[in-house]
């Protein structure tokens, strides 16, 4: 348990699209994958945000501070 994972964590979602759509996927695999080293209880908190609610969050964050998301070459049509 790790209130920094926490916070990193929450971070992530509000600033990475990918882990964003990942961890509404499948949240303990996301933050697995990401490293964050939560308790179950940490875990079913942040998975009990609205998935709805993170999108509008994320509208008011500046692009600046965003991850910048990259088409992924495997989805792309040649």
């Amino acid at each position: 348990m790790s209130q920094r994972d926490v916070e990193r964590a929450l971070g992530r979602l509000l600033t990475d699209e990918q882990f964003r759509r990942a961890f509404t996927n499948d949240p303990g695999r996301a933050c697995r994958e990401a490293g964050f080293d939560l308790s179950a209880f940490e875990l079913d908190a942040l998975a009990a945000v609205p998935s709805r609610a993170l999108p509008r969050l994320v509208a008011h964050i500046d692009e600046r501070i965003r991850r910048l998301e990259l088409p992924d070459p495997e989805k792309e049509i040649p």
